[in-house]
């Protein structure tokens, strides 16, 4: 292969590699869950695991979301039923029912979800701000994205994650 040859191939791989930078940046991760009638997300990078419902222990004098606790090969992880957090009413688990175990630096929980939908691959462009609520900074809502005709609400992790009992 001539020199010339070779020097347009490698300018042809840098540019795609370039570019296949900006796409991936451009590009947000998640992964889709259901509460009640909504489809919700949380980044991808914020869940440890996703796990079939197992048993947990009731802890006295915590608000009504707090489930309890449960151990996760040897780390207790408190438990936070969302349908109760978000103020629907309770729901029997069944056998969508899954536990989506987030973490955010040191903080760990486990939240009930009614159902989990799929990882989603939506571009920045694709995401909105967070509505303006009467909460403010303390809202859960990191952002609105648009998916074909469907709206999906991305929670923030951290906030999800913050002991407030």
């Amino acid at each position: 292969m001539s020199d010339k040859l070779k020097e347009v191939i490698s300018k042809q791989q840098k540019q795609q590699e370039s570019s296949d930078a900006i796409i991936t940046e451009d590009i947000v991760q998640l992964v889709g869950f259901i509460i009640g009638d909504e489809e919700y997300a949380v980044p991808i990078l914020s869940i440890q695991e996703i796990i079939k419902p197992i048993g947990w222990t009731r802890v006295p004098q915590t608000p009504d979301y707090v489930l309890g606790v449960f151990n996760l090969r040897g780390s207790v992880i408190p438990l936070i039923d969302l349908r109760a957090k978000f103020g629907l009413p309770h729901k029997k688990i069944n056998d969508e029912t899954r536990f989506i175990v987030m973490k955010s630096g040191d903080e760990v929980a486990g939240f009930v979800i009614d159902r989990l939908t799929m990882a989603l691959r939506l571009h920045k462009k694709d995401i909105e701000p967070a509505p303006e609520t009467i909460d403010g900074d303390k809202t859960v809502i990191d952002g609105v994205g648009k998916r074909d005709e469907n709206i999906i609400t991305i929670l923030k992790v951290d906030k999800l994650l913050k002991r407030d009992f």
